[in-house]
Formats: C-alpha cells, structure tokens, sequence
C-alpha cells in the first residue's frame, strides 16, 4: 500500500495550532498523556485476551518502555498493547473522532485568555497531540494485536499527515517525538536527559499498573564491550488504593484523579472505602471541582474504573454509582468478582449490587460532612453538581432522606445564601403547616411572579426553585418531615385562614358581588380556561393564572412533550384580585352595560396580561399585540 496524505479536519487543525503555540507553563504533561496512552492500550489488550482466548496476541511481558536518542533528539514511548488497524489510525488519530473538540476548543480559548491553559491537554481524548508542544515531528508505528500488518503515522502538525501501511512492525504502539531544541526560558526542557524524564514519571505516572522501563545512561567511562544495562523500571506500580493513607499524599491522590477524569485541576474531595469481610472491595473515589460539560448529555461515558484483583476490567462501569452521582471518578477493586465479567452480567451480580448502595451512601456521607464542616467547598460541589444530585430525589427512594438532608436552595429568607429544608422547617412561622416553593427560569422572574405578592406581604418564605428537575422532584417528595411540599402556583391558597380567620366574612361578600363576573368570564375564556375566581394570593396585581392541584404545570407538559411524550393540555384557573382598581372597575361596567362585546376583549386582555405576568404566551399573540394596540390607541 502506498503512502497516503491526508489533510486534518478543520477542528483538528485549530487544535494542532493552539497545541503548539499556545504558551502552557508546563510542557512536562505530554509524557503523562503518552504514557496514560500506553497504559489504556495494555489494558485493552488484557480485556480483550480474557474475552477472547483464541486472540493473536503476546501477553507475557506487558509494559511501557521510554527510548531515548540523544544524538537524534528523539524520545520514544512504546507499548506492546492492543494497538490500533490501519482504519483506526485513520479515524482516531487523524479526525480526532470525539464529540467534545469543539468544547474543548472553546475552554482551551478561554483557558488561554484567563491564564490557566496548564494542563488542558486531557481533556477528550486529545492527549496523542500534546507531543507537538515539544516535538517538531510525531511518527507513530502501530499494529493491532491478532493483525499481520502495521501501520505508520506520520506529520509535523502543519495541516497534513502521512499514512502507509508497514510489514515488520511490532504489536503495539510507539510514538517517536522528533525534539525541538531544548529551551529553558519558555518551559521547554531537554527531554532527552534521563533525570528529567524519572521526575515526571514519578511525579505524574508512579500509580500506572504495568512497569515503565528505560535503558539507563551509560557512564562515561564504559567500554564498547560491556553488556548493555538492563532496563529500569520507573515506577512503582503500587496501586494507591491499595496503600495505607499514612503511606500516601495529597499531590499523589491527586495525580491519580487527573490520570483517571482527564482533568487539569486537582479533585475538591478524595473518598477512601474499604469493605472487609465475606466480600472484600477497595474504592478510591474522588469528587471533581467542575461539572464537565457534558454532564447532561445524553451519551456522555460515566462511571469508575473496575479491577478486579488489581486486574482492569472496565473504564466506565455504570452498574457501580447510580447515574445522578455520574460525575464521581475514581477506581473500584474487588476480590471475588469473575475477571471475564460482561456488563451484562454485572447488571445481575447481587455483589456489585451491595458495592452500589455502599459507594452511593458513602459519596452522600462525604457530602454531608463537607456542608458541616467546609461550607465554602460544598457550596462549589452544590454548585456544580446539585443539579445532577436532585435527580436522584426522583430515582432513588431509597436514599431520598440522604439527598434531602444535603440539599439546599435559593429562598426569599436571603438574597444569596441558600437554605436546607431543615432550616425552612426551623424558621416556619406558628399556624404554617406547607412548604411553600415556587418554579421557574430564574430567581429574578421568580421574585417578581404575581404568585409571590401575599407571601412577600406577609413575610412567609418561599423556596425559589430554577432548575428543570425541579417541577419533578417536588411532586415525587411530596413532603419533609410531616410538611407538605407545595407550590404558590397550584390549587388555592388561603393564607388569610393562616392568620386570625377573621377575613371570612369579607371573602363571602365579595363572592356573592362578583359572582356575575366570574360566571360571565367563565363563558368568555371557555377555550382557554377551568375556572375563574378570586384570588387571596395577589395584593398588586390584577390576575394570575393558576394549575389545578393535581394537574401538569406547563413546565411540565413542555418538558414531556420535550422527551417525546404527549400529555393532554391543562386548562389554568384565571385568578382575579377583587381589591385592584382594573377588576373593580370591570365588575362595575358588567353589570352596568348590556353590550359587553368590548368587556370580552378586556377580558381577554386580562387573561392574556396574566399569562405573560408567569413567563408565558398568549394562545394568540399577533391577536392579543392588536387588541393592546386598539385599546391602548382609544386612551389616547
């Protein structure tokens, strides 16, 4: 086969660029990403010999190798793992076939603009293209075990690259970086020097389960007869979960996290488990500083590493955390689990069944520790992560009291501290038996809904609720602690009962006034509503549409129709404020003119005005603009 030269895709272009002339202060990672490469391949490779025995594949010896050419200035990193076909080159190294370039690109720009571009490099799968911060030219040679012929890949991150097929290469990759001249003042160091090369390995890839060798330097004084030095191992190649905590550090930890999440920044918490007994398991789980941004997407990969006797079985393995704690990395290392274990299979296991329900108890413990003792660092977990957390309210009954009892939420008690339901509870006034909450897009809108109006008069919290998950969890829960959980924006709400009881008897003579009103506008609004009534939640406004007790709010119809599912539209119930001027006066014209086919466009305009008031629309809105525009044309 000939060789082929390809051109890179435009995002991979963009990214090449930034790689190489973007100024990161620490060039050292691009060992880790080639390193971290390697180790994959390795794993890969034992995986699919335990799935397949007839595999064509050198299994004896796994390991990572480091070469070294001074004279050349070239630094090898070869494995002799899974390896990758001539198509797969093609597509993984070529396209960088990932969803995430694009974010990836975006954060790189805003990393760069903001300084903190270090370490950016492993995130999505791009780690292969960190070689071109140091080197001048990337050859990789490649063949994929149980396949007769290699592949070679070669460019200068200049737009193209080069592909032929090869005879003699061995299993495994190598990648040969072709050095750039040595440059201390940009952070460019010499690669080629042995010492430099043990610090990062030590520093970054000491945890890596297979060995890391390199053919020590030979002194000066060696003859050109003596043997060889044998290979060095770099690395210790303990895993850190088996170790104690004294025997372990921070920095340690932490390296482990970004080797295993991809990310540049240290974990904001390291949880430790260790189950002993008829099932023994070790876990290392780490909380991360930042939401990824895929954490609401669809496809994303999530779960932790699964070992089993310090043997890799699998990267993402769903079964071990449920998916609202999908952003836990980490590595979990069973005794007794069988080492051809599917994911078929571990959807049935009653073992990896009892490590799920004590891993998810024990990341909701560590949270609820962090509020109690740190509040600064669960206010950023809460942060970036709440959202995903109040999923489980809904999908996870058995740990619902947990989740609650480490949740929090914006309430009108503070501008901007939140608050727990516990809290709520403590502060909830003689009398008051709900929790009172209300939805929507953001804490503003929600402040300024008319729904708010007699809760803000009369001082009684409200939970201001502005995540999508929100209109769910509160209809699963229910309740906390014996207290209801109810929205200002359903059913009727009578706080004057809440009080002294004495407004009965004004509520009965305003009922027997508007009652004509309240029939007639009924008729009018037929189409778009259940019920007209008067309101005691509103003291400025002059309406407000409300959902019947046990009906869908339309956030919540919208987000069914959303996922594919058609529910029936509710009709709202229009509320009208019997104290506000523009209702007086409409109940006067009501019952003092016979035509009352304008008092139909008022009330139209009405219920229109009240609808808009929630963040809604109007049925009709070019009809409504038009019947605002006459009316607002006649006052002139």
């Amino acid at each position: 086969m000939p060789t082929e030269t390809f051109e890179f895709q435009v995002e991979a272009r963009q990214l090449l660029q930034l790689m190489i002339h973007s100024v990161y202060s620490n060039k050292d990672v691009f060992l880790r990403e080639l390193v971290s490469n390697a180790s994959d391949a390795l794993d890969k490779l034992r995986l699919e010999k335990l799935r397949d025995d007839s595999l064509d594949a050198d299994v004896s010896d796994p390991h990572i190798e480091i070469d070294v050419d001074k004279d050349a200035r070239t630094l090898t990193v070869r494995d002799n793992g899974i390896g990758m076909s001539y198509e797969e080159v093609g597509q993984l190294i070529g396209t960088i076939a990932n969803s995430g370039t694009a974010e990836f690109l975006k954060e790189l720009r805003e990393a760069q603009d903001g300084g903190g571009t270090e370490g950016l490099i492993g995130q999505f799968g791009v780690g292969f293209y960190s070689g071109f911060m140091v080197a001048d030219e990337v050859t990789l040679v490649t063949r994929r075990a149980g396949e007769d012929r290699g592949t070679r890949w070669t460019s200068r991150g200049e737009g193209t690259y080069t592909l032929e097929a090869v005879d003699d290469a061995p299993q495994g990759t190598s990648v040969t970086l072709h050095l750039k001249p040595a440059d201390p003042e940009n952070q460019l160091h010499d690669y080629t020097s042995p010492w430099k090369i043990k610090e990062i390995i030590q520093r970054y890839s000491d945890f890596i389960t297979w060995p890391i060798r390199m053919v020590p330097e030979a002194p000066a004084t060696a003859d050109a007869n003596d043997e060889a030095p044998e290979p060095e191992t770099l690395n210790s190649m303990k895993a850190l979960w088996a170790r104690s905590r004294e025997e372990v550090s921070e920095d340690e930890y932490h390296e482990l996290y970004k080797h295993i999440a991809h990310d540049w920044r240290d974990p904001l918490e390291t949880i430790r488990l260790q189950a002993e007994g008829t099932f023994e398991y070790q876990a290392l789980l780490f909380l991360p500083a930042h939401a990824p941004h895929d954490l609401f997407t669809r496809d994303a990969k999530r779960g932790v590493q699964l070992y089993v006797k310090r043997v890799f079985i699998m990267d993402d393995c769903e079964a071990l955390l449920p998916p609202y704690l999908r952003f836990v990395k980490g590595v979990v290392d069973a005794a007794d689990l069988s080492l051809n274990v599917s994911r078929e299979i571990l959807q049935q296991d009653r073992h990896i069944e009892m490590m799920r329900r004590r891993l998810t108890k024990k990341v909701l413990s560590t949270v609820k520790d962090m509020m109690a003792k740190d509040q600064d660092r669960y206010a950023t977990f809460w942060r970036e992560f709440g959202t995903a957390l109040k999923e489980g309210l809904v999908t996870d009954a058995e740990n619902r009291e947990a989740l609650l009892a480490v949740a929090s939420f914006a309430s009108t008690h503070h501008d901007t501290e939140p608050t727990t339901l516990k809290q709520y509870v403590e502060r909830m006034r003689d009398g008051q038996d709900d929790i009172y909450y209300l939805t929507g897009e953001s804490r503003q809108s929600i402040e300024n809904s008319p729904h708010m109006e007699a809760f803000r008069e009369r001082g009684i919290e409200v939970l201001l609720l502005t995540d999508a998950v929100d209109e769910v969890w509160a209809d699963a829960v229910g309740e906390y602690e014996g207290k209801k959980l109810r929205s200002v924006a359903k059913g009727r709400i009578d706080l004057d009962a809440e009080d002294d009881g004495t407004a009965d008897g004004e509520r009965e003579k305003q009922s027997e006034e508007y009652a004509g009103l309240l029939g007639w506008m009924k008729e009018q609004l037929d189409e778009d509503i259940k019920e007209v009534r008067l309101s005691s939640r509103l003291t400025v406004s002059p309406a407000c549409v409300v959902s019947d007790a046990h009906d869908l709010t339309p956030a919540l119809e919208n987000m069914y129709r959303a996922m594919g599912q058609e529910v029936p539209r509710a009709k709202r119930i229009l509320e009208l404020n019997p104290d506000h001027q523009l209702v007086k006066g409409l109940n006067q014209a009501y019952k003092e003119r016979e035509d009352r086919a304008e008092l139909a466009e008022t009330a139209e305009l009405l219920h229109g005005l009240a609808v808009l008031a929630e963040g809604g629309q109007p049925k009709e809105p070019a009809r409504f603009v038009k019947l605002m525009a006459d009316r607002l044309e006649r006052a002139l």
